[in-house]
């Protein structure tokens, strides 16, 4: 009886923590209007959308999927362009939350963005943009 209950259990918390990981398109909306809000901090270096163009810092339309050290026209370091990254959320998240220890030798000078949820929200606002900067599908 003892193991069905902890197996019973183990089920319960598995639905109730994949439920929670299952966002509605509304929540979706809110955490990409939340991360605008993060982004204007990255705006100083930083653009996206149709008439994004390399700044300080690169554009980041598109950047999930990217290979690090990519974007056509941006003079990166040698640590970026050599780092083997392919930007996807987790990796995403580790760069943003300290930079120069995730890639050393980065010209990005940001001291990093160390709130998950501010970093989820920006993700949710950076994965609107295709590579073009035209709304992703």
């Amino acid at each position: 009886m003892k193991s069905f209950a902890l197996f019973a259990s183990a089920v319960v918390l598995g639905f109730t923590a994949s439920g929670a990981l299952a966002q509605t398109d509304d929540e979706k909306a809110a955490a990409a209007k939340a991360g605008e809000a993060v982004f204007a901090q990255c705006r100083a270096c930083h653009q996206v959308g149709d008439k994004a163009r390399n700044g300080v810092g690169p554009q980041l339309n598109g950047l999930l999927g990217r290979h690090s050290g990519s974007v056509e026209g941006y003079n990166y370091s040698e640590a970026n362009k050599n780092s083997g990254i392919t930007w996807d959320e987790k990796t995403f998240a580790e760069y943003i939350a300290n930079p120069r220890e995730k890639i050393p030798g980065t010209k990005m000078a940001y001291a990093g963005l160390k709130d998950p949820k501010r970093v989820e929200n920006l993700i949710a606002y950076l994965k609107q943009f295709d590579k073009d900067g035209n709304p992703a599908k």
